[in-house]
């Protein structure tokens, strides 16, 4: 049997935390942008692929809509449900994997924020299987709306500055950070402290996408109109156009 992988170490004891992180704060306004983009229709079933905590998923059952979320980890899943009981919400959040998910053509919009499985994984086609697979979850003329790693920003910043810079004290830091320019992947060392106290050290691999990439892998699942912008945290706006001054990019597809 394989030893875990590193993303799933890292969220095994690791949710109230998480919630704490800079990067996990912008729900409202990313939600706001959602809404706008579904034209406010509350008969559409959302896919939430890699809840996390449940934050997007919570935050837009509580305004009217029905929403699925998955998540490989079960200590995420575990308290995505305890703040569910506690809105008094009513939420289906299920344990799967990105890569396998069990739907076919039953969902109007899936989301997949924040670095929700994809590209976290191994393999270049690992990754495009969580494409694939939330492609199959979507119903004919659904929208995808996900963010994902910018290639073109480590081309030109040092992410080990910009991720230093907005850690607080308590949160996760990153070291020892190396980006290689022939598979666009990114190697660095995170040391956190768990939801126990515990300090912990893991070495992570993350894979960056250019628009171009992203593009023709959305091509190729037949997605007919693709846009990609700057990811904002919590300000997410097709006016933000793509620089390499954005950490992630936006993209939103239509099948």
């Amino acid at each position: 049997m394989n030893s875990k992988q590193w993303y799933e170490v890292f969220f095994e004891n690791y949710s109230r935390k998480y919630d704490d992180e800079v990067f996990t704060q912008g729900t409202i306004g990313e939600c706001d942008f959602i809404e706008k983009e579904i034209n406010y229709d509350k008969s559409l079933r959302i896919l939430d692929v890699g809840c996390g905590t449940g934050r997007h998923t919570i935050e837009l059952t509580k305004r009217g809509y029905t929403v699925v979320g998955i998540d490989l980890s079960e200590a995420q899943l575990s308290l995505a449900r305890e703040k569910a009981t506690k809105e008094n919400l009513k939420i289906d959040f299920q344990k799967h994997n990105a890569r396998n998910l069990p739907f076919d053509s039953e969902f109007n919009v899936a989301i997949m924020l924040c670095e929700a499985g994809f590209p976290l994984m191994e393999t270049d086609e690992m990754n495009f299987e969580i494409l694939k697979s939330v492609t199959k979850a979507l119903a004919p003329k659904a929208k995808f709306i996900f963010t994902t790693l910018n290639g073109l920003f480590p081309l030109y910043h040092s992410f080990t500055d910009l991720y230093n810079s907005e850690n607080e004290e308590g949160n996760a830091s990153l070291n020892n950070y190396s980006f290689d320019l022939i598979t666009f992947r990114a190697n660095s060392i995170v040391t956190f402290k768990d939801d126990s106290g515990n300090i912990k050290t893991l070495e992570c691999n993350e894979r960056h996408y250019t628009p171009s990439e992203i593009t023709w892998l959305l091509n190729m699942l037949d997605y007919k109109k693709i846009d990609i912008c700057g990811a904002k945290l919590g300000a997410f706006s097709r006016e933000n156009k793509l620089t390499t001054e954005d950490v992630e990019m936006l993209v939103v597809a239509e099948k």
